[in-house]
């Protein structure tokens, strides 16, 4: 189980985002008040599907044994407030040689990852408030 904190002071929107040992800055962008020090929430939640989508991949190819130099995973969000919705673009780039059946089974890997599991599962969030 992933279990983050972040904490925001008073320093606009600059947020410290602890997870295990490791610190993790984000910010809004200039044009929404922040100052753009850290990545944005939206450029957390892209990069959470784009790095376990790139673990998943390497992890198989490695086992396979398939010769592959690099895994480039882009990852775009695409909101519609109107309907509550939001698609995630997964563009997979993979450097190496595939043949058709390899590559087939790159996608079909892909969409075994995590996180790409749990975004596209059933999701409760519940808050809890202690003061």
């Amino acid at each position: 189980m992933a279990k983050v904190s972040a904490v925001i002071k008073e320093n606009k929107y600059r947020t410290e985002i602890q997870a295990g040992t490791h610190t993790i800055i984000a910010d809004e962008p200039e044009e929404l008040g922040g100052k753009n020090e850290g990545v944005s929430p939206d450029e957390l939640l892209a990069a959470s599907l784009a790095t376990c989508t790139s673990i998943t991949l390497r992890m198989y190819l490695d086992r396979k044994g398939w010769s592959v130099r690099s895994i480039i995973v882009d990852v775009d969000i695409q909101r519609d407030a109107k309907n509550n919705s939001s698609e995630f673009i997964r563009t997979i780039r993979v450097e190496g040689e595939l043949d058709e059946k390899q590559q087939q089974r790159i996608v079909h890997i892909a969409n075994a990852c995590p996180i790409h599991k749990t975004l596209t599962g059933t999701i409760t969030v519940t808050t809890q408030l202690i003061s």
